[in-house]
Parts: structure tokens; C-alpha cells; sequence
């Protein structure tokens, strides 16, 4: 008898230490005084996610490459342009990170060149109908989504952490495979991406109805008034901008599942004493 594969847990790796970083419930400090937060924060909130999906999976971590931004960055000079007046100390704390998932035996990917987003996209179009969980908070990843492919958030409350394709059309009134029409309209903050003036979600929903594309628009009747006219305008950067958070799936990687279950990760504490941090 052939036993069902266990699901793979992608997690976004830069996007758990910026959560660790920055929206742990308190600051963690080594007994010299050192603040350790990134580092503790990452490897609790990953052990916690892991324990809460309460059955054997296969965890991988995937890291942002070096230059990964770079390739968006050619096409939209803006593109996360915002991000670099964050504070980026805490990735001082990666090659510990790493270190400490080596050697419990789990599963890290840093991709030069690529960001984590079109790995994790990657590896996900990749496993057929097994169950894949993304972990993370980016809604990028919405696009994603479908009957084998659920998001994991865990800063909401316990009995909505997992997102569905369904979530999906509820809640924003789109399909997955329409999320990045929608962004491109709506627009997105986090990626600098600005949309379109005067298109909010109820218009971007109507604009979208019955499974539209950007590309059904024009020919569609639906461009009128001062909005369409705009959008009419506008059409080319659209476009750009569907196609900047649009994730790439068709990457080739030096990485692959094996569908062996991660070990449970010790305490952050055991870790961080074990490197001689604590």
C-alpha cells in the first residue's frame, strides 16, 4: 500500500526574520547583553508553526539571493526601492540562522540571483498534487493558491492562519490566477507598485468580474468614464506592473524536495546555547 506524501512547507525565509526582528512580543537578550531577538524569534516562530500543523511535513527555508531584486529592479527602478532605508542589522544573524537549521538537520536555500518568492514558486509548481503550505505573510503568494496550495500566516488568530484559494475569491473577489491583474490596478504599497488612480478593490472586482484578465480589457466596453479613461492611459504601466509581481515557476534549481519529514527543531534557547550564543 502507497502511502500519501507528507505536505512541504515552504517558508519565506527573510520574510520570518524581518517578523522575528521586529514583531516579536519581546526583546531576547544573551546573558553579555548581546540583543539575540532575530535569531531566538526566527527559529520560535518556526518551531511553533512547525508543531501547530500538527502532522509530519517536510520544511524547507528559502532566502532571498544576494541580488535577487535585481532582475525587477531593470524593468521598474522603483520596485522595493523603499525597503533599503530599513534597518537590515538583523541579517547579520543569518549565517547563524543557517548554521543552526544545518545542524538540526533542516533543509535552506539561498539562490543567487532569484528572490525567495520565484523559488518558493517554483518548488511549489513542482509538486504535482502533493500538498505544499507557504509560510509567510506576503500576499504575493496568493497567487499561488489552489486545491493543493494553501498559504500559512501565522500572525492571525489560530483558526485563520491558513489562507485558501477560497479566502481568496471571498475575500478580494478575485481568482488566484487573476491576483496579480488585481494588484496591478489596486496597487501595492509593499512593492511600490502605485496602480491605478481612482481604482480601489469594489471597481478592480467589477473590472475582473467572470474571470477578466488586464489583457480582456480593452476590448471589454468596460473603460469608460473618467476611471476607464485612466486605466485606457495607464494600460502599458499595468501591465509592467502585473508583470513585476508576477512569480516566476519556471526556475532552475540545484534544490528538490525528498519527502522525508523535518525534525522537530529544539528550543530556540537549546540552539542558540548549543552555539555557544546563549
Amino acid at each position: 500500500m502507497v502511502s500519501e506524501p507528507i505536505p512541504l512547507v515552504l517558508v519565506d525565509g527573510f520574510n520570518l526574520l524581518w517578523r522575528a526582528a521586529y514583531g516579536f512580543p519581546a526583546r531576547i537578550t544573551a546573558p553579555d547583553g548581546r540583543d539575540v531577538t532575530a535569531m531566538f524569534g526566527f527559529l520560535a516562530l518556526l518551531r511553533k508553526a512547525h508543531r501547530e500543523l500538527g502532522q509530519p511535513t517536510e520544511c524547507m527555508v528559502v532566502f532571498d539571493g544576494e541580488d535577487g531584486w535585481q532582475g525587477r529592479q531593470v524593468s521598474h527602478p522603483g520596485y522595493k526601492e523603499h525597503r533599503r532605508e530599513l534597518d537590515f542589522s538583523p541579517i547579520a544573524w543569518l549565517p547563524a540562522i543557517q548554521q543552526a537549521l544545518s545542524d538540526n538537520g533542516l533543509v535552506w536555500h539561498e539562490s543567487r540571483g532569484w528572490e525567495a518568492d520565484d523559488v518558493i514558486a517554483t518548488l511549489a509548481a513542482g509538486a504535482g498534487e502533493r500538498e505544499v503550505v507557504v509560510m509567510s505573510t506576503d500576499r504575493d503568494y496568493h497567487q499561488l493558491l489552489g486545491p493543493t496550495v494553501v498559504q500559512l500566516n501565522t500572525t492571525r488568530a489560530v483558526d485563520r492562519r491558513v489562507i485558501t484559494e477560497l479566502e481568496v475569491r471571498d475575500r478580494h473577489g478575485v481568482a488566484p490566477d487573476q491576483w496579480c491583474d488585481y494588484i496591478a490596478l489596486v496597487g501595492d504599497r509593499s512593492d511600490a507598485i502605485p496602480g491605478i488612480s481612482g481604482i480601489g478593490p469594489i471597481r478592480a472586482r467589477r473590472l475582473l468580474a467572470g474571470g477578466r484578465h488586464l489583457d480582456d480589457l480593452p476590448d471589454s466596453g468596460l473603460l469608460v468614464g473618467a476611471h476607464g479613461r485612466r486605466l485606457a492611459a495607464e494600460f502599458g504601466p499595468a501591465l509592467n506592473w502585473r508583470a513585476l509581481v508576477t512569480l516566476r515557476t519556471d526556475l532552475e534549481l540545484d534544490i528538490s524536495p525528498t519527502g522525508v519529514a523535518t525534525e522537530e527543531l529544539p528550543l530556540a534557547a537549546t540552539i542558540l546555547h548549543d552555539q555557544g550564543i546563549w
